[in-house]
């Protein structure tokens, strides 16, 4: 029976590939070694790395297929760890006698089945039960993710936070709807894109105190998981925000435009309203959440009213809607309920559109296929803030002046406020977005539009909506 102790593995080294060089790893089994009265299971060994980093691991079979899982780092690494070699031995046993009892159906180490279950629905995911879309009960049946855990464990159990609430409150709004769907392991797997991106949009639409913030709280989160699972990498590292800002004016171009609108029209596996909402943010040159929780009760004839409770400058924005914009609105949605719902919705009405990333995702590869078949390489990167930026420009190459411009998007100007200034150009406006409007129909349509449309015509943009 082998002997054990902190000293014992403390003098393990890697074994020689036969070259005179280590191994890359090398196994030390101590099956049946005690240890203050713990005996270690069948199949208990030390991995060594060729850096000699060491960590328990506990080989087992199942219907004669061998695995081997790792069990947690030894704690006096220079690294560190988690596990003293007591720990690990009762650790091991525990589990050796829950494959044994069934009490572990899935005879497969966490790691295995991450990577190859990671983008199935009961993979581990970043936001898990922080469904935006999701009601109480809804998320009480959902597996939870790595956000949840750590606002539990961490926030209220562990560190028992008195911000734990805000935690989870900025997971649900900012964090859910871009990053929350994709998986922690496997394929798809967060990447620090994904985190760029998102930060990016959470500074476009509340800006970059809020971004700022959102960050932090990620990178607590993350740092805290990778204390303790070793296989995750922290896609957040220092500089990220930076990163971001390099590429903060992208527009798309004439031809991206054409592709985009080709695109809306056979993308998959995306909610019905998906396209409409694409199409709204460049005629209305509004951030994805504004036009995404736009309501009918913010709707009087072709005024779309954007409350100052829900918008950046605390200030009613006035949008006079294009033709084309109005058109996409629609009717009543299937099932709403009275006469207030919400315009683009998957749940008849009840909330506003959210799924932002993962429908983005899938309207990606409809580009990308696109420009595949007329031989051209991929769409550069590009965010849905990109279109808000777009129509900015398009409608000064449509001759609209500069101050008519900015007040579409919004933006204060001379430090006039309140209500006093509600509605303050509204006809300069309205002119401004009919012009963007027929710009972007002759930019689609370069054939349909050889002869110049009169202001009084309204243009087929919303036609394939």
């Amino acid at each position: 029976m082998p002997n054990i102790s902190e000293k014992i593995v403390g003098a393990l080294e890697p074994k020689s590939d036969g070259q005179g060089k280590p191994r890359a790893s090398t196994l030390h089994y101590f099956s049946g070694a005690i240890l203050q009265g713990k005996k270690a299971p069948a199949g208990f060994a030390v991995r060594v790395t060729a850096a000699g980093t060491k960590s328990f691991v506990l080989f087992h079979r199942r219907s004669g297929k061998g695995y081997l899982e790792t069990l947690g780092r030894w704690d006096a690494n220079a690294q560190g760890g988690s596990l003293t070699v007591r720990d690990a031995i009762i650790k091991a046993d525990r589990l050796a006698k829950d494959l044994a009892n069934g009490r572990r159906e899935d005879p497969r180490p966490a790691r295995t089945r991450r990577l190859e279950d990671g983008d199935n629905p009961e993979g581990l995911k970043i936001g898990g039960a922080f469904d935006p879309e999701a009601d109480e009960a809804d998320r009480e049946q959902k597996h939870p993710g790595l956000l949840d855990m750590f606002v539990e464990r961490y926030c209220r159990k562990e560190a028992q936070l008195k911000s734990a609430d805000q935690y989870a409150s900025t997971f649900r709004r900012l964090v859910a709807p871009d990053i929350g769907d994709l998986p922690v392991f496997g394929e798809g797997r967060l990447r620090r894109s994904h985190v760029v991106d998102m930060l990016d949009a959470i500074e476009d639409e509340n800006g970059p105190v809020m971004a700022d913030r959102t960050l932090a709280y990620l990178r607590k989160a993350f740092n805290w998981f990778q204390a303790r699972e070793e296989d995750f990498t922290n896609p957040i590292v220092k500089g990220i925000r930076q990163v971001g800002s390099n590429s903060r004016d992208r527009t798309l171009s004439d031809e991206e435009l054409r592709d985009l609108w080709a695109a809306l029209d056979v993308v998959e596996n995306v909610p019905a309203c998906y396209p409409r909402f694409i199409k709204s943010l460049l005629l209305t040159t509004t951030r994805r959440t504004e036009a995404a929780l736009m309501h009918s009760s913010e709707l009087d004839g072709d005024d779309w009213t954007i409350p100052a409770d829900r918008y950046k400058t605390t200030i009613d924005h006035i949008i006079p809607l294009s033709a084309a914009a109005r058109e996409l609105i629609g009717e009543k949605p299937d099932g709403a309920n009275g006469n207030s719902w919400f315009i683009f919705t998957t749940t008849h009405g009840a909330k506003g559109f959210s799924g932002f990333s993962k429908a983005k995702r899938e309207l990606d590869k409809a580009i990308a296929k696109v420009r595949a078949e007329a031989g051209r390489e991929p769409m550069p990167h590009w965010v849905l803030h990109d279109l808000r930026r777009t129509g900015r420009s398009l409608m000064s190459r449509a001759g609209v002046p500069a101050d008519h411009a900015e007040r579409c998007l919004g933006h204060v100007i001379g430090g006039v406020r309140g209500v006093y200034d509600r509605y303050a150009y509204r006809d300069e406006k309205r002119a401004a977005f009919q012009a963007l409007a027929l710009l972007v129909d002759r930019i689609l349509n370069p054939q349909a539009n050889v002869s110049e449309m009169t202001a009084g015509e309204a243009p087929a943009l919303a036609r394939s909506a």
